[in-house]
């Protein structure tokens, strides 16, 4: 089905919502089947031609019809599928990013079970990567997945990261966050750099040129492997506080909206109830 006869069967299908032309979910996946495109087409067509999928009928006020195209045709690479990677990735699976690189090499074990979103009893000893990647498919079936059961490492980084608009921090160790920050840079795409530690969290967006995670931690050739949440532990509640920040961060870059928390970085202590952003050059 050409592009053209594709809009004229979305005309058809189209109720008026809230002042909006509207296509619920059950006739794109219908149009999807006879037309021989995917989700994702369909609800791009959709958009193009001026009617909302359904799906993102809440989220047009904060990025609009044209916001959520670009969101849908977007790219964001998530390292880490653990506390903070669970969350980001099913928050962008739901805003409908369009495709999701989602890394990690890892599996569950029971300390992730207090704060891990994609963890369950039942999925002890389970890939992470394959939980998030079922998941997102649970959520919405437009958003491709890529998905590579992996540790990222200075090796690998430049392939399983080709082709992203933005790449996630949602690791937690220092050593290869400050690797990952350099991939990006030569990549010449924006990190969002998230991390936890008891109470405490920190967000920043890093573009190629920014200091970034130099600007904290310097140039040193040695870092510990983690920080401070080997002593402050990780509560349940702050990964979901950081990965709501770092999920906003993205869908901000991938949408042309608001400031971002470039050279920036926003500080939260969840104890005191207070937060601060800092200067960072």
């Amino acid at each position: 089905m050409g592009t053209t006869r594709l809009r004229e069967k979305i005309d058809t299908l189209t109720t008026m919502q809230e002042d909006r032309r509207v296509i619920h979910l059950r006739e794109v996946q219908k149009l999807a089947a006879e037309s021989g495109r995917s989700i994702r087409e369909v609800e791009l067509a959709a958009l193009e031609a001026g009617v909302a999928p359904g799906r993102y009928l809440r989220n047009l006020g904060a990025v609009g019809m044209e916001g959520q195209a670009k969101l849908l045709r977007a790219t964001a690479a998530i390292v880490g599928q653990g506390g903070l990677g669970g969350y980001v990735t099913e928050a962008l699976a739901r805003m409908g990013i369009g495709r999701l690189v989602l890394i990690d090499g890892d599996v569950f074990e029971e300390h992730n079970l207090n704060r891990q979103l994609l963890s369950a009893e039942a999925k002890l000893g389970a890939g992470k990567v394959q939980a998030a990647s079922r998941r997102v498919a649970e959520i919405n079936g437009a958003v491709e997945v890529i998905s590579h059961a992996v540790m990222l490492d200075r090796e690998n980084l430049l392939p399983l990261l080709d082709g992203a608009d933005v790449v996630v921090d949602a690791l937690d160790r220092l050593p290869i966050r400050l690797i990952l920050q350099d991939g990006a840079r030569a990549l010449g795409i924006p990190m969002v750099h998230g991390s936890i530690g008891g109470f405490l969290g920190q967000v920043m967006t890093i573009f190629p040129e920014d200091q970034g995670l130099y600007a904290l931690y310097g140039d040193r050739e040695e870092l510990p492997e983690q920080g401070v949440e080997v002593r402050l532990g990780t509560p349940a509640a702050t990964p979901m506080a950081v990965a709501a920040w770092e999920a906003q961060e993205v869908v901000k870059i991938l949408s042309d909206r608001g400031e971002l928390l470039r050279n920036r970085l926003l500080m939260l202590d969840m104890e005191s109830g207070a937060s601060e952003v800092l200067r960072m050059g």
